[in-house]
């Protein structure tokens, strides 16, 4: 599985070997901000094109423990992981 950030590679993984080795994949932390409102986003999305109601549900409960977690923060990116220098 690949990941957004290349310091995840090394740390997350599958241990099943599940998930193909060049398949993007995305870690959304409950710490970040808004990272409720994107695994929701992703459950409305998953309804709406037909997906089942059982993972809608799983999805909004891990949104509601998201939601609720006491820490809070923008997502950090490691500066080796940024393709390009940032704008001031």
């Amino acid at each position: 599985m690949k990941h957004a950030r290349d310091d995840y590679n090394a740390r997350i993984q599958d241990a099943a070997n599940e998930i193909p080795a060049d398949e993007p994949v995305f870690l959304i932390r409950a710490q970040d901000k808004v990272g409720h409102l994107a695994v929701r986003g992703w459950a409305y999305m998953h309804r709406l094109n037909g997906g089942s109601d059982t993972a809608y549900s799983l999805a909004m409960a891990h949104a509601d423990k998201m939601e609720a977690w006491p820490v809070k923060k923008c997502a950090d990116v490691p500066p080796e992981s940024i393709p390009f220098p940032s704008k001031p």
